[in-house]
């Protein structure tokens, strides 16, 4: 689970999050720029970006890492979501 939101929003009492998935169990149905392959320690992730939902703060743990060197493709990915370019 990636949490997309943003700091400065953080009085909600929810979180945007977006799933990530093993990319052995997507290996079909990946979408170019909709869902960006990610690496995480190792493993290759897919962002799945169609399921990009919110979700209450108190159910999220603490971070275990930062996909932060991604932001240019989640937010891409998010953007082709949207607009479609």
């Amino acid at each position: 689970m990636v949490d997309i939101q943003h700091e400065l929003i953080s009085d909600l009492a929810t979180r945007m999050v977006i799933p990530l998935g093993r990319l052995s169990h997507f290996k079909n149905e990946q979408m170019q720029g909709l869902t960006p392959d990610i690496e995480y320690e190792g493993e290759k992730l897919l962002l799945l970006t169609p399921q990009i939902a919110s979700m209450p703060s108190s159910q999220l743990k603490d971070p275990i890492g930062s996909l932060g060197h991604f932001r240019d493709e989640i937010v891409a990915s998010i953007d082709f979501a949207i607009t479609g370019i």
